[in-house]
């Protein structure tokens, strides 16, 4: 094979791996055998304390309704060649928490439990109502494909780490318009956000809405990128989520 052949083989396989496994960033090197131990470098500063873990307490009045409650995802490819890879649409379903709440924001916190093994991927009905840019059809190979690498060991890693965790730090605003000031632990990364969100209640029942746009970079992913960026994931990620909270 000339080295054209070879240029193009190279090319090819390396769009094929972007298409399987799209935002995953390149493997974490191991360190070399033969290079003497050192000592981890020093964590980032956690983010200040939330309300502690472990569920419900007698405070928590409410419980996070897994049946009714939603987050979705959408991450969008980008660069010049970005016609050859995918946007995607992810979803978790299987979300668990607390609320404590009694009509007013001082005292009022919560946590939310996203569990790495409740994602799916690129499902038809999720990627219709996504519109035009989610229109493409993406086959089930290239779903589970996509799934494996973001869960693996580059991104979520949820071997070792099978839970994100949200905290509530402090909110403000006034209902039905509230802002959340949040910890968000994933993957070993502890950072802090602000989210905004639409608060309807009850006496038995939290509802809880809310869009907005996060960085994968502030979260410590890493965006997958190729060909020196011309084909690539973007850093920039929608978030929408609907959450019901039960007594």
């Amino acid at each position: 094979m000339g080295i054209k052949g070879c240029a193009t083989g190279i090319a090819l396989t390396a769009v094929v791996a972007f298409l399987t496994a799209c935002h995953a960033p390149p493997p974490r090197p191991a360190p070399s055998p033969q290079a003497p131990a050192q000592a981890p470098a020093p964590a980032a500063s956690p983010a200040p304390p939330g309300p502690p873990a472990g569920g419900p307490t007698p405070t928590a009045n409410f419980r996070i309704d897994s049946a009714r409650s939603e987050l979705r995802v959408y991450v969008y490819r980008a660069g010049p060649m970005a016609a050859l890879g995918h946007n995607h649409v992810i979803a978790n379903r299987a979300l668990e928490g607390w609320v404590r709440y009694a009509g007013a924001l001082e005292g009022a916190a919560f946590e939310l439990q996203v569990p790495c093994a409740g994602f799916s991927v690129d499902e038809p009905v999720m990627r219709s109502a996504a519109g035009k840019d989610f229109g493409e059809a993406v086959d089930a190979e290239a779903r589970r494909g996509t799934l494996d690498n973001m869960l693996g060991a580059s991104v979520l890693d949820a071997a070792s780490h099978p839970t994100i965790l949200v905290r509530s730090l402090e909110l403000t605003g006034t209902p039905p318009h509230l802002n959340a000031s949040v910890s968000i632990e994933l993957a070993g990364h502890a950072s802090r956000h602000l989210v905004p969100f639409d608060l309807v209640a009850t006496s038995d029942l939290l509802h809880a809405r809310g869009v907005l746009e996060l960085k994968q970079s502030s979260l410590g992913l890493t965006p997958f990128s190729i060909f020196l960026g011309a084909l690539r994931v973007e850093d920039t990620m929608r978030l929408e989520f609907d959450l019901n909270a039960v007594r």
